[in-house]
């Protein structure tokens, strides 16, 4: 009783404290009580610096004191309040205090007991009346039955009721609670939200919460189809945030879009113009959530976030388009980011995207400027694209050496690295026309290189123990070669087809043709279908070489296939997967040139026309359809033709060995046999690969024609010794 009549006091004083603040109606009017919009809630809106009003400390007094709601609530109503507040106001404020004491559970039960479906209907009456007044900026329109205050205050009970459903752990039943809010709102302005709307209560806040809280809730809930569909609802209702808040969602949106692993949900937005860009799956739409992020850093709405380009980058990346990403980073105001780190960003972008000069031009800018002589990665990448190129590779040894020099051993990793460099640049200068003591020259110091970049790393890094591989098989020290390759497929765990394929051909280089077949059918084996082309041809290969063209045509047929249903499943998505077609459609021509020649060697010369009419379909000119031409006319004794067939090969493309070395051939049977012009081309076709046997073979016959006999011999000498050792594909 003593507790009743404490609480008592307290609701008499608080009664009073009211009826002090009753407003008077103006003109003599009768008094009148007021409503609970007009008098509580707003003194529950008009609380102190503290936060908490008379009457909602009261009522804080009385239900965490007595520790029961229930005699709270009965107090509340024999003291007449719950007369003058509607029962669901009177339960939000109980609530709101439970929950700001940190009595979740408590909190939930009175909030779980107002009646949100009964209020419903008044809320969206309310605040749609609300945008009228906005609009029309007039006092003379009917008024709503409840006030935005009103409003505004159950808004906020149904979201702390969502609060305390996720503190509990129950994500699911969170986010449904949170979801009615908005659909709350949505129904009754379904054109967004007024400016300055709500502001003189929490309503907005309250509105900032959910949206911000929804999508989080459904992640909580694992639920990703939901997280997408609230993430766009909050980006595309007028919700009133800020460009802060704003920014916020769309970047959490970009990072679930691009990680979450979730399914592409096709946008079907309201929002969409006829002629609008409309994602088609989850990384386009991140993609262009993340540059119109950008356009707002530009715009100086928001601050700048570098994390933004990362994600960007990495986009991109995947989706292939490295160019529009190259854009971006050039699109960026002055002063945003570090010119070395612009400079470098540009250079992998156009390097990527295949534009291997602009990237090295751009480096070799930054490596003259005054912030970026001694930039180790810069450095590093510009030897690798001079290493990639013959003519530049002298380049790119002088920049590995550089790397060399800055690093001082400080680094192994770098350092392994650059030495790799080094011994590919040499490696590739070496191919170049330069002189025999000099090319023996730069191929010992090469592998010297590569050896001291595997030494350093021992052993450990799969890139420079397949170049060391590379390097010996080409010297053809074969030994070394198989030994370091299956390094590299056990380092590899076998997961890279480029290990498989030099083992393979290193072993059909020492002969041992059953041994490779095996290997390449186990690479098959490990292999998912679309990666198996280069596999399927080295095995074409060798079964030609054991004599077994009936299975070769057998394998060139079922890489065929396989060739067509990709260009059918990937047609529709030519640019996202441009490069990865292109590969294909390159490697479908070749390989009707493969097929053409077995059946020339068949004399099957109606079959060997239908193929080469099936490469033309797909590119109209290609010096390997031409040199296969010329010698299904040399087979026929067409000589004339055959000669012409190899000029138009050569025409195309002037460092075609095969066809410099047919060109050759067949000059000799039908002109003399001393023509200078023979020399010439088999010089060529040497200049462009030194370990052709069929170019050394020819040129000691040249020799021979001539008289001399000593030089007729060494060629002839090197001939076999290349011929013996000679993979059915070339190493590189």
């Amino acid at each position: 009783m003593g507790s009743r009549a404490k609480q008592g006091r307290r609701l008499q004083k608080m009664m009073k404290c009211m009826c002090l603040r009753e407003p008077l109606k103006k003109g003599g009017e009768d008094e009148t009580v007021p409503s609970s919009d007009s008098l509580a809630i707003t003194e529950f809106y008009s609380s102190t610096a503290s936060g908490r009003s008379g009457l909602d400390g009261e009522i804080e007094k009385m239900g965490s004191g007595s520790g029961n709601m229930d005699e709270a609530e009965l107090s509340l109503r024999e003291s007449g309040i719950m007369d003058i507040m509607d029962n669901e106001e009177a339960r939000a404020l109980l609530g709101k205090d439970e929950y700001q004491e940190g009595n979740i559970e408590a909190a939930l039960r009175i909030y779980e007991r107002i009646n949100i479906s009964a209020v419903t209907s008044k809320m969206k009456i309310s605040l749609a009346k609300s945008r009228e007044h906005h609009k029309k900026h007039s006092h003379y329109y009917a008024m709503p039955p409840m006030s935005i205050y009103t409003v505004g205050l159950l808004l906020e009970a149904i979201f702390l009721k969502a609060k305390c459903l996720q503190v509990l752990g129950r994500f699911k039943e969170s986010a449904q609670t949170c979801k009615v809010i908005l659909d709350i709102v949505e129904s009754s302005l379904p054109e967004g939200l007024p400016q300055n709307f709500g502001h003189e209560g929490k309503l907005q806040e309250t509105l900032g919460n959910v949206v911000e809280l929804l999508p989080e809730l459904w992640k909580l809930a694992d639920s990703p189809r939901d997280v997408i569909l609230s993430y766009r609802r909050a980006l595309l209702h007028q919700w009133n945030l800020d460009a802060k808040t704003i920014a916020k969602i769309q970047k959490e949106f970009v990072v679930f879009l691009l990680y979450s692993g979730g399914e592409a949900i096709p946008s079907n937005l309201r929002s969409h113009m006829d002629s609008s860009f409309v994602p088609r799956n989850n990384l386009e739409e991140a993609i262009l959530l993340l540059m119109i992020l950008l356009r707002k850093i530009s715009l100086n709405k928001i601050e700048w976030d570098p994390s933004i380009l990362d994600h960007l980058s990495f986009a991109l990346s995947v989706s292939g388009d490295l160019t529009t990403l190259a854009h971006q980073w050039e699109e960026l105001l002055p002063g945003t980011i570090n010119r070395r780190e612009r400079y470098h960003a540009l250079s992998l972008c156009y390097y990527g995207a295949g534009n291997d000069l602009v990237a090295l031009n751009l480096l070799r800018k930054l490596l003259s400027s005054r912030e970026g002589p001694k930039h180790v990665p810069s450095l590093l990448m510009a030897s690798k694209i001079c290493s990639e190129n013959p003519d530049l590779a002298k380049d790119g040894a002088s920049l590995a050496r550089k790397v060399l020099e800055n690093l001082d051993g400080r680094c192994d990793r770098l350092e392994s690295l650059s030495s790799c460099l080094l011994g590919v640049s040499l490696s590739a200068h070496s191919k170049i026309d330069i002189s025999n003591s000099e090319r023996v020259e730069k191929q010992s110091e090469a592998l010297h290189s590569l050896e001291t970049a595997s030494k350093v790393t021992k052993m450990s890094n799969p890139l420079v123990i397949y170049y060391l591989s590379l390097e010996c098989a080409e010297q053809r020290k074969l030994d070394a070669a198989l030994h370091y390759a299956k390094c590299f497929l056990n380092l590899e765990v076998g997961s890279n087809i480029k290990g498989w394929l030099l083992l393979a051909r290193i072993l059909s280089a020492q002969k041992q043709f059953l041994d490779a077949e095996s290997i390449v059918n186990e690479a098959l084996n490990q292999t998912g279908i679309w990666d198996q082309g280069e596999l399927l041809r080295t095995k074409a290969k060798l079964q030609i070489a054991q004599g077994q063209l009936k299975s070769a045509i057998e394998t060139y047929t079922q890489l065929l296939a396989i060739l067509l249903v990709q260009r059918k499943t990937f047609g529709s998505k030519k640019k996202l997967y441009k490069d990865y077609i292109d590969h294909a459609r390159s490697m479908e021509v070749e390989i009707w040139h493969d097929l053409a020649f077995v059946y020339i060697s068949l004399s099957r010369w109606h079959d060997a026309e239908v193929c080469l009419s099936k490469s033309k379909a797909i590119k109209l000119y290609s010096a390997s359809r031409c040199h296969a031409i010329g010698t299904m006319h040399e087979a026929k004794g067409l000589y004339k033709e055959a000669l012409k067939a190899f000029r138009d090969a050569l025409n195309i493309d002037p460092g075609h060995v095969p066809s410099l070395i047919s060109a050759a051939v067949v000059l000799r049977w039908c002109s003399n046999r001393s023509n200078p012009a023979i020399r010439s081309f088999l010089m060529d076709a040497l200049r462009h690969d030194r370990f052709n046997a069929s170019a050394w073979y020819n040129l000691g016959i040249f020799h021979k024609d001539e008289g001399t006999i000593l030089e007729a011999a060494e060629c002839f000498e090197t001939a076999n010794s290349l011929e013996e050792s000679a993979p059915v594909e070339p190493f590189r």
